[in-house]
This record gives C-alpha cells, structure tokens and sequence, in this order.
C-alpha cells in the first residue's frame, strides 16, 4: 500500500504530459504535511483532540517517509495542537516529495525522462506491497466524487486533505468542482481520523489569507 504522500503526488501528475498540477507552494507543502500526519494517525502513532496532538507510540514504524516526523514528536518536551505539527512537517515538505518520488520509481510505478515522470502503468493500476493490484488514486477519487460509491477510508482522507489544502481548484474544472461541492461535504463529514489535521491546514491558510489582506 502507498503512503498518502506518495498518492498526493500521483494524484497531482498530468496523466500525458509527465508534468505536475500547479499549485501552490503553501498548499503543496501542507498537503505533503498532512499526509504524513495522517498515516501516523493510521499507524496509531499519533492521536488528535481539537487542543492537541498526542503522542500514542513512539516506536518507529519503519518507514523513511514517516519515521523523522515521528521522531520530532516523540522527541518533544511541551505539548503542541495538529496546527503546530502541520507548520513543523511542512518545513521539510520538498524532501518528503523527493522522497515519495523516488519511492514511486522504485516500485515501478513511475519512470523518470528529461525531469518528467510518466506512468509505467497505463491499465489504471499499480502493484501494491502486498502483489495485489490497486485502482490508481485520480481513478478511486474521481470515481467516489462523482458517483454514489462507497468510498474507502483512505480516500475520505486523501478527499478531505485535498480539499483542505484548496487542490480541488486546481484539478476540476469550474463546473465539475461545483457538481462535486456537495459530495466532497458529505465526504467530509465521514472523516474521523484527518478532521483535526484538516481543520489545522483551514486554519494555518485562512490566518495567512487574513495577514496578507486584512480586514479594515
């Protein structure tokens, strides 16, 4: 199974072109940011309140993608919220995505030419860990927006981690990201594991927004 880091950045390639969505810098490291919380959330390494961010178990899970942030929290001597930890891993953002590129080469999921990366499997799936085959992301999220599937958990967190970080704009078209404003709250509202990480992200963005246009 990828991390969610790693289908963060196969969600925001260009399926042809090799090239990836543009977004923003601020939104990019807060997704990557999130992402990695998340999946210690997930690994039940971490847990979140709506006034903190607790530590549940320090051992390392075994993974590069994961194991640095987790040791910044273990490491801690004070007590900090979701937000702290989102600005903290946002810091080393770009070489997260490095890494879950290369990761993603290795697996043979990707290839990389001429500083581009291309998919290596154009059936819609990859391999995962395990041997087993998995629906590529784009493929899983497009398909719980836009129908009445069931979706994973995995996708409700990817889906509310997504929109949080104001993704959606950028990947939809105007009339598709209206057609799908009303799935992704409902989506929302199943997220149990990401809501303090998500509502962290609005809140960091949201103060930004506010510094650099103040109300008068």
């Amino acid at each position: 199974m990828l991390r969610f880091a790693e289908e963060i950045m196969l969600l925001l390639l260009h399926d042809d072109s090799g090239e990836f969505v543009r977004v923003s810098d601020l939104s990019l490291r807060h997704a990557i940011a999130g992402s990695v919380l998340m999946d210690l959330a997930l690994e039940n390494r971490i847990d979140t309140d709506p006034s903190s961010l607790l530590l549940v178990d320090s051992t390392p899970v075994g993974d590069s993608l994961l194991d640095p942030t987790l040791a910044s929290i273990a490491e801690s001597t004070e007590s900090y919220d979701a937000r702290y930890w989102v600005e903290r891993t946002a810091q080393e953002a770009y070489g997260i995505r490095d890494l879950a590129l290369e990761r993603l080469i290795e697996r043979g999921i990707l290839r990389r030419r001429d500083d581009r990366f291309l998919w290596v499997f154009r059936s819609r799936r990859y391999p995962s860990v395990d041997g087993s085959a998995d629906r590529e992301v784009k493929l899983r999220i497009m398909g719980v927006l836009f129908s009445d599937e069931i979706p994973d958990p995995r996708d409700i967190v990817i889906i509310c981690l997504v929109d949080a970080c104001g993704i959606f704009r950028e990947l939809l078209s105007r009339r598709e990201l209206d057609r799908a404003m009303a799935r992704i709250e409902q989506v929302r509202k199943l997220d149990l594991i990401g809501q303090a990480v998500s509502q962290a992200v609005w809140d960091i963005e949201e103060s930004l927004a506010l510094a650099m246009h103040p109300i008068l």
